[in-house]
């Protein structure tokens, strides 16, 4: 499993101590520092089943001086989206957790930190 994350992020230090304590080996990915691809992102929205615009962090700066909380969100707009969260990853929700067996979860939530757990657990 790879984790995008921000280290200074609280969810992202729950996330780690979520699979610790379960034992699930994962690769760390700071992905301020190492951003994404274009191709990269529109991968992860794929084995996620998300729409750029579902993990997007309007409220960060770069996003309001986009303007982004008024863009459309529609396929037509998928590429200017993708674009502006690769320009600027903070806007990039965290933590993501790209599981082994193909697909993906935001792992901010506990129901969510308990999926990622058991699918690695089945993929061992």
């Amino acid at each position: 499993m790879e984790m995008w994350h921000n280290p200074s992020c609280s969810k992202c230090a729950g996330a780690r101590q979520s699979l610790d304590a379960a034992r699930v080996p994962y690769r760390l990915r700071a992905y301020l520092e190492q951003p994404p691809s274009a191709e990269e992102l529109a991968e992860v929205l794929r084995r996620l089943d998300a729409r750029p615009w579902d993990v997007c962090r309007l409220g960060e700066r770069a996003a309001v001086e986009r303007g982004m909380a008024d863009w459309p969100r529609d396929e037509a707009s998928v590429p200017r989206w993708i674009e502006a969260m690769v320009a600027a990853p903070e806007l990039i929700q965290r933590p993501i957790l790209l599981l082994d067996d193909g697909g993906a979860v935001v792992g901010r939530t506990p129901e969510a930190l308990t999926e990622a757990v058991r699918r690695a657990a089945t993929t061992d």
